[in-house]
């Protein structure tokens, strides 16, 4: 697992190949990144079921709740199939670009 942190965001990507035990690794680390904004980038993989993204969804529902961003980064999946309270988007440039429109969003009371 890679860690990059930027100003208030996190990037974790996982560098093992494993989706389940990255998704328990970031789990049991969650108390580290709880305070920032979080970006998976999953772009190693390749064609992932929509139930292995919607496996993030508990992870991303406590994220959302303390009013912090949480972005998945994969390429090569149909967007429209992952639930609305769940932000998958195809690069890191667009993950980052969500994150400041939902740092503004946040500043002015949406």
């Amino acid at each position: 697992m890679k860690v990059d942190q930027k100003d208030h965001t996190i990037t974790i990507k996982d560098t093992q190949g494993d989706l389940t035990s990255f998704l328990m690794k970031v789990t049991h680390q969650y108390k580290t990144y709880e305070n920032h904004n979080l970006i998976i980038d999953l772009l190693q993989y390749n064609d992932l079921p929509v139930d292995d993204i919607k496996s993030f969804l508990p992870l991303s529902k406590q994220h959302r709740k303390s009013k912090k961003s949480f972005i998945i980064v994969t390429s090569d999946f149909d967007y429209n199939a992952v639930p609305e309270k769940l932000a998958v988007v195809p690069s890191l440039l667009e993950a980052h670009d969500i994150i400041e429109m939902e740092e503004i969003e946040r500043d002015l009371g949406f």
